[in-house]
């Protein structure tokens, strides 16, 4: 007779650790809002036409996103400069977007 011994726990290889994860998900939440924004403020330049120019903005600007952190829109790894600039970035946008439509 054979006896199955509980494996110990393999660590998790996604996550880096709760900051990284943290740092993720404000990414997540930004460049979905930062986009939304380019959409919006295209929209309220030029109507329908710039709402398809600022999402086609938008998804450029997360294929550059992409590019500069290794092929990965979510690197294991992400710096907190970038998540600030990207916080900067989008808090512009969003200032912008409210003066303009205020």
């Amino acid at each position: 007779m054979t006896a199955n011994m509980p494996q110990p726990a393999t660590p998790n290889s996604v996550s880096a650790g709760p900051a990284s994860d943290v740092k993720t998900f404000v990414t997540a939440v930004l460049l979905t809002f930062a986009v939304g924004e380019l959409t919006l403020l295209g929209y309220a330049l030029l109507g329908v036409f710039g709402g398809i120019i600022g999402l086609v903005g938008g998804i450029f600007g997360i294929v550059w996103w992409r590019s500069i952190h290794d092929k990965k829109v979510f690197p294991r790894d992400l710096p907190a400069k970038s998540v600030i600039i990207l916080a900067v970035a989008t808090a512009l946008i969003t200032l912008v977007a409210f003066l303009l439509v205020a």
